[in-house]
């Protein structure tokens, strides 16, 4: 079993947390973004607090670690290990009740990249216990905005956890897809389970537009957000999002399986020490 201090300096030595690539300057433009209800950074969150700059800033001091001081503009930003530590102890918690009530579950990321293979392990520890890991609207076509305008992409499962990907640009059921930030492939998803009569996920886990669309529907959610994503720690803030874990959420991949490890471990699932 990883003991909380190896996995401490795992994350300080990856740069998971303590200084990371996350500049200080796009942490800063994302609060200003969401102080004014840009929807690049809102990820289908609809806040209903007033949130300023300010606001958000001491918001993410509380939740990340970052530094409250609005006169520090530029390096690195900061997560306080201690607090990602925790919120993975709270992260396997709610696994380990899912896994308990064998619930259905829907696993989906904006970071197919980098954070697919994490995905993947819970899911299949999940399954293994009983739980549905559910994989609705597969193929599925999506128009989302991007910074080139509206392209199509299509939603899309490997080994249970849901993505997107433009289609032909990779094979069906290959393990690369595209960064996305929107909501709009999980809400494909939930309304796709519905129109079908269900079972709805009792949980989802993810991030970016995954977590955030599904908690603003009601939804239990749970993730990972950097500093630069303060819509899920606005959204855990609110009540709408169960649990949100600060790290950098853009490292190589294999970077995050000692997290794997540790939150399997801590919510007493199998496959702790096995990676796809």
């Amino acid at each position: 079993m990883l003991s909380t201090g190896a996995l401490r300096a795992h994350l300080l030595a990856a740069r998971l947390a303590g200084p990371i690539a996350t500049t200080r300057e796009e942490s800063l433009r994302s609060y200003r973004l969401f102080a004014a209800r840009d929807p690049r950074v809102l990820l289908g969150l609809e806040p209903e607090g007033a949130w300023d700059e300010r606001g958000l800033l001491g918001l993410m001091a509380d939740k990340c670690g970052v530094s409250g001081d609005p006169g520090q503009v530029s390096g690195s930003d900061v997560i306080d290990p201690e607090r990602t530590v925790a919120a993975l102890q709270a992260f396997a918690e709610r696994l380990r009740a899912a896994a308990g009530a064998r619930s259905p579950v829907l696993f989906g990321t904006g970071h197919p990249h980098r954070l697919l293979q994490f995905y993947a392990s819970l899911a299949r520890a999940l399954s293994a216990a009983g739980c549905v890991v559910l994989t609705p609207a597969q193929g599925a076509r999506v128009d989302m905005a991007t910074r080139f305008g509206v392209r199509t992409h299509c939603l899309d499962y490997v080994r249970g956890v849901a993505l997107v990907r433009e289609p032909g640009a990779w094979p069906e059921g290959s393990a690369t897809g595209a960064h996305s930030h929107s909501p709009l492939p999980v809400r494909m998803a939930l309304g796709a389970l519905a129109d079908a009569g269900g079972p709805l996920p009792e949980l989802v886990v993810g991030d970016h537009g995954w977590v955030c669309g599904a908690g603003q529907l009601g939804v239990e959610a749970i993730g990972l957000g950097d500093t630069d994503d303060p819509a899920l720690f606005v959204g855990e803030a609110e009540g709408r999002i169960a649990v949100a874990v600060p790290l950098d959420d853009a490292v190589s991949a294999d970077y995050y399986r000692p997290l794997a490890r540790y939150v399997l471990d801590r919510a007493s699932l199998p496959g702790a020490q096995e990676w796809p």
